[in-house]
């Protein structure tokens, strides 16, 4: 789940931080907003949605539910800070993610990696990406509405353990699924909506924008109204939509 990254990396900061004030007289420790807010979300991990999470991934890796269990060669269960404020949700694996089991490694997940740690002032190990299919379909095919029906519940079990502040839906299957509906990106784009309470705010997949530069604009438009929320600036409401 490589779910312990984020905390390993929070550790190591702190660790430096009491071993700079050991070799001076403070008795005190500065530390960002962000990390002190981390720190305390670390201590209130609980170990139970933790163990659940990881029995979840398990569950997953021996899936057989559909065909696409046939044609992978291994599950891609989801990637980052279990305990994340935010959560990007795409559609599938794809043969990146299918050969590494880590979600949007190929040059799309660059470019995701890219808009979190240069546009958002993030690192990937704080936030949490996955896919509503935990399989790549044959040649990055659309998502049948079979295999969406079997996977999905992993999906909802994940962000109920996770408990996001806010979601960031990356293309139109990611979208639709979390929102039950059918509607265009375009018509989801530019407002926000809920999935079970917690804000969602629908924009372009990575893959459409290495094929669509003219809308990264856009994209970074979603990204910044996403940025407000995850850092508490701004708290959507249904009158907001």
């Amino acid at each position: 789940m490589r779910s312990n990254d984020s905390r390993d990396n929070i550790l190591k900061e702190a660790c430096e931080l009491v071993k700079q004030a050991a070799r001076g007289r403070r008795r005190t420790i500065s530390v960002s907003p962000e990390v002190a807010e981390m720190l305390d979300r670390i201590e209130a991990v609980e170990p139970v949605a933790v163990a659940e999470l990881e029995a979840l991934e398990k569950a997953v890796s021996i899936c057989t539910k559909c065909p696409l269990s046939e044609t992978r060669t291994q599950t891609v269960f989801g990637g980052g800070y279990l305990q994340a404020n935010l959560v990007f949700v795409g559609e599938a694996p794809g043969y990146h993610e299918d050969i590494q089991g880590v979600p949007f490694v190929g040059r799309a997940g660059e470019l995701l990696t890219n808009i979190i740690e240069k546009g958002m002032k993030l690192t990937r190990s704080e936030v949490y990406i996955c896919n509503v299919l935990k399989c790549r379909p044959p040649d990055n095919r659309d998502p049948l509405p079979a295999e969406v029906a079997m996977c999905e519940p992993y999906l909802v079990r994940q962000l109920e353990l996770i408990k996001p502040r806010v979601i960031c839906a990356l293309g139109a299957h990611a979208a639709r699924t979390l929102l039950k509906c059918n509607a265009p990106l375009g018509k989801l784009r530019n407002k926000w909506h809920f999935y079970h309470g917690i804000p969602l705010r629908a924009t372009y997949h990575p893959a459409y924008l290495l094929r669509n530069e003219r809308d990264k604009g856009k994209a970074w438009k979603d990204v910044l109204e996403v940025v407000k929320v995850y850092k508490g600036e701004f708290t959507p409401t249904p009158d907001h939509g």
